[in-house]
């Protein structure tokens, strides 16, 4: 039997729990991702995600099995890399989107966790007299202030952010396997600034992988991430790569290109929603240097239209109004009213970028709005 397997009987699974209360039937899933058989594998997976990430929830006994999906990631046995680190990064980030563009805070994650272990301890396990199962632990929880809450939720966060912190040298390895493997393992890297002086030397190396440069690009946003300068150029021929690289370098002239790039399944960063990534990253450049941010936005009005005009112009319209400087306001109703095209999407009205305007107290034509910066 794989090492994999080593040491599982040692863990008391019966006193974890997880969604469904105790956890003993976790060490029959972890030994099912080691089957040779692809049903099974698949199965495995799948009752871990509903038992120990139920609904972006994670547990004790979530913790308790990542060393084990560890092991996984490179037994012989398992050809589920990349489900894999789906599933290890999944457990710490719940959905990404809460972290886009600037990555987690960890320290403040740390700081906040600081006595969830006694709470942790304290709590009901499986076993205990006053463990209810159908309950799973809710009424112990519920009599927590909600200070004592957030600290016992961001224990056991830490606890599984440290056992999938373990995996960074495996996951700096996977960087040289198939692309599949090696875009799952640069994104799973992101989202630990702890290690970045080690992480960024391994995903500087990461340039090609795939034609259409989805692993570079998800390595290059990873860099950025971790702080780092991506190897990957703006000039890449590759439109993906280029878009990691604009987002990592947050090049906005480039960011703005970017939003109007169809999304792509394969980039795992938000879900592959390239343009929305880019248009956050757009926001970031304006909250650091909103001059230089709102001077390119406003030079790219006339050549905007549909999804990336609705992108761009959004962030020309946050940093205008309401309480933008007079002159902002008035160059950009300038720019918007003598810019009909961009107001349109595949040459129709588009109902999305008129919402737009009528939400900042504008008017949702290009005639009214020109009447209107007559009168302001």
């Amino acid at each position: 039997m794989t090492a994999v397997l080593d040491g599982l009987d040692q863990v008391d699974w019966a006193r974890l729990s997880h969604a469904y209360g105790p956890a003993d039937d976790v060490p029959d899933q972890l030994r099912g991702l080691v089957s040779p058989d692809e049903r099974v594998r698949r199965k495995a997976l799948s009752s871990m995600y509903a038992n120990l990430y139920h609904q972006g929830t994670i547990y004790e006994a979530t913790a308790a099995a990542v060393p084990f999906l560890l092991r996984a990631l490179t037994a012989p046995e398992c050809d589920e890399q990349p489900q894999l680190l789906d599933f290890l990064s999944g457990i710490v980030t719940g959905y990404d989107g809460t972290w886009l563009p600037e990555g987690i805070p960890v320290a403040q994650h740390r700081a906040q966790a600081v006595g969830g272990d006694a709470l942790l301890a304290a709590a009901p396990h499986p076993g205990d007299d006053d463990y209810d199962e159908d309950e799973a632990d809710l009424a112990y929880v519920e009599d927590l202030d909600e200070e004592d809450q957030n600290r016992l939720y961001a224990h056991i966060w830490v606890r599984v952010y440290d056992a999938v912190r373990a995996g960074v040298p495996l996951f700096r390895d996977l960087l040289t396997w198939e692309p599949p493997v090696a875009c799952m393992a640069a994104y799973t890297l992101a989202w630990f600034p702890e290690d970045a002086a080690e992480s960024l030397p391994a995903l500087a190396k990461v340039t090609g992988g795939d034609e259409d440069g989805v692993v570079a690009a998800t390595a290059s946003v990873a860099t950025g991430l971790l702080g780092g300068r991506p190897a990957v150029a703006l000039d890449d021929p590759r439109p993906i790569a280029r878009w990691g690289a604009a987002v990592a370098l947050a090049s906005v002239d480039d960011l703005i290109t970017a939003t109007a790039l169809p999304s792509s399944d394969r980039v795992p960063f938000l879900n592959g929603d390239l343009a929305t990534y880019a248009a956050r990253v757009l926001r970031l450049a304006g909250v650091r240097d909103a001059d230089r941010t709102f001077d390119t936005i406003l030079a790219r009005i006339p050549t905007l239209s549909g999804y990336s005009a609705l992108h761009v112009v959004g962030e020309a319209l946050r940093l205008a109004f309401p309480d933008g400087p007079a002159e902002r306001e008035r160059r950009l109703l300038d720019a918007l009213a003598g810019s009909p095209g961009t107001w349109l999407i595949e040459g129709r009205n588009f109902a999305s970028f008129m919402n737009l305007m009528d939400r900042h107290g504008l008017p949702t034509s290009p005639a009214a709005l020109r009447d209107y910066a007559s009168t302001r």
